[in-house]
């Protein structure tokens, strides 16, 4: 399957996170990894979900803060934005899963943009909980977008993924 355009838009934390049962300071996140990982091999533009208000420097904070704004269904502002999605055919959307589906930021971010026609191709990671509700929350958002089956890896495994990344990549048919 041929695309004109490719985006990778995803959500991030780098800093202290919760990596295979210890809190690790992270240089990276996770998701951040996968989301290089998938621009090396699709060669697609990359574009970073952030926040205007910074998330707490410590990772039992956030979780505190991220389950609150579940909680609220609130809707954080974001801190950038893209110029134009209308060119692009195939948004791979990454994030982790914080509460059982996609933080907060994430549903603003589908909320900001008209994905009609589009494919969005979700990943995410996680330290056991998979894709949640991440995929549904996705088709509920975006109800005239193609939702592909998405990718979840374990946080621990990022810098290990790239079989399964470039395995995933090509059953979608989107590599060769």
């Amino acid at each position: 399957m041929a695309y004109s355009k490719i985006l990778i838009a995803y959500f991030s934390r780098r800093g202290n996170n919760y990596v295979g049962g210890s809190i690790l300071n992270l240089p990276i996140g996770n998701t951040e990894v996968i989301a290089e990982k998938i621009q090396e091999l699709t060669g697609g533009d990359m574009f970073e979900i952030k926040t205007v208000k910074t998330y707490p420097e410590d990772y039992t904070e956030t979780t505190e803060v991220a389950k609150e704004e579940k909680r609220q269904n609130s809707r954080p502002e974001l801190a950038n934005k893209l110029d134009d999605i209308s060119s692009y055919d195939v948004i791979f959307l990454g994030y982790p899963n914080w509460w059982g589906t996609m933080p907060m930021a994430v549903f603003t971010f589908l909320e900001s943009y008209d994905f009609a026609g589009k494919t969005i191709v979700p990943f995410c990671t996680h330290e056991g909980s998979g894709m949640g509700s991440s995929e549904r929350d996705i088709k509920k958002l975006c109800p005239n977008a193609k939702v592909l089956p998405g990718l979840a890896i374990r946080g621990s495994n990022v810098n290990k993924a790239d079989k399964d990344v470039a395995n995933w990549l090509k059953r979608l048919d989107l590599i060769p």
